[in-house]
């Protein structure tokens, strides 16, 4: 019997959730029910063009092989959902008349959020994995392999095994022990302060009231609202949404302790609504709609009760999720965060390369322009590597 067993399945269903929750490091986003979910509710399946192929590994342990070790990845078959484009790189495959897709990547769907990517009880099993993802990536019908938002010590392990940086930014809040919400505003320059002020005073002046509700919290009215209002947004957007009713009554269902939603009311009649993660350390920003429109309820719901609620509970982080220049303006810092890329033809390798170096160049100086217009009296927090 082999100490050490890879398979590669479409499935999680068969793993036990606590074999596979000890592996992600208490992340929401990683959790057997966050990702499973999304496969039960068929969000990620061929048809919608996230494939599941997860890797996992088990190491022989008293006579038995027990889970050690797993990457979620997916086949994919466009580039929808990941929040990092390379949109741009499969229009010159084609234009060569090759093809791009299928592609492999590991990540989680439609959540860019940072955290492992290699998910293993010790480094030695990440040095399995990590093997076993570039021997499938080089032997599978593939033009490349994409691994994103993993934390920086995995980043350079992916980069120290060939695979090519990619540099983006996110915007993050982090709690420097703020006492409460006036002490967090105490410490941003007088015009951010008042602008805040000034948004929460017309929020409250449009008889809007905001609730926050635990998962436990929430009936089947309340997801079928918030349902909603996520379908609105991507209506407004003139896009499909990626995630369904079914999915959303899961993650209730199934990890209640890690959900929060924020539902505005105006007149007893709820309005707008966020869904976010939460861990004992973080939360994570995930989507947000409304069914009308008023002033400023996009930040009030989506970062000025969620700041509230991190100070409250003591949470470190925040997440605010992809993009947003305009958080910057509302206590958020950029932050770097990286994804790793392997293009199997040389030819186009050699081209991305290029790309990628003169886009990090570029990164560089817009991080440094954000740094130049920091919402704080003085710098409390710099920008730094997820």
């Amino acid at each position: 019997m082999h100490e050490y067993n890879i398979e590669v399945i479409e499935s999680l269903a068969g793993i036990s959730p606590l074999e596979w929750d000890a592996l992600t490091d208490n992340n929401p986003t990683l959790k057997y029910a966050w990702i499973q979910s999304m496969i039960d509710s068929g969000c990620t399946a061929a048809g919608t063009g996230w494939l599941p192929q997860f890797i996992v590994l088990r190491r022989l342990v008293n006579g038995q092989h027990s889970l050690t070790g797993a990457i979620p990845l997916y086949m994919k078959g466009h580039s929808y959902g990941e929040y990092v484009f390379d949109w741009a790189w499969a229009d010159a495959y084609h234009r060569a008349g090759l093809s791009y897709y299928p592609k492999l990547l590991a990540a989680v769907p439609f959540t860019p959020c940072t955290g492992a990517r290699l998910l293993a009880k010790t480094e030695h099993d990440e040095d399995i994995l990590l093997n076993a993802l570039l021997d499938i990536a080089q032997q599978s019908d593939v033009s490349s392999l994409h691994v994103l938002f993993a934390h920086q010590r995995q980043q350079n392990k992916l980069l120290a095994a060939g695979l090519m940086p990619r540099q983006a930014v996110q915007f993050h809040w982090r709690n420097n022990g703020y006492r409460s919400f006036d002490d967090f505003l105490s410490r941003m320059s007088h015009d951010k302060r008042k602008r805040i002020k000034q948004e929460r005073k017309r929020v409250r002046e449009s008889g809007v009231e905001l609730r926050r509700l635990n998962g436990s919290e929430l009936t089947t009215t309340h997801w079928d609202f918030f349902t909603s209002c996520y379908d609105a947004t991507y209506r407004a957007h003139h896009s499909t949404p990626y995630l369904n009713r079914q999915f959303f009554g899961l993650i209730g269902t199934l990890m209640p302790e890690n959900v929060l939603m924020i539902i505005a009311e105006q007149a007893g009649e709820p309005i707008a609504a966020s869904l976010n993660l939460v861990s004992e350390t973080t939360l994570y920003g995930r989507y947000w709609g409304a069914l009308s429109f008023v002033s400023g309820l996009h930040f009030e719901t989506c970062y000025y009760q969620t700041i509230e609620y991190c100070i409250e509970r003591g949470l470190a982080l925040l997440e605010g999720g992809a993009q947003g220049e305009h958080k910057l303006a509302r206590g958020f810092v950029p932050v770097q965060c990286g994804s790793a890329h392997l293009i199997k033809d040389s030819r186009f390798s050699s081209a991305v390369e290029d790309f990628l170096r003169r886009e990090s160049n570029g990164i560089e100086r817009y991080v440094d322009e954000l740094n130049e217009h920091q919402p704080f009296k003085s710098v409390e927090m710099t920008a730094g590597d997820a």
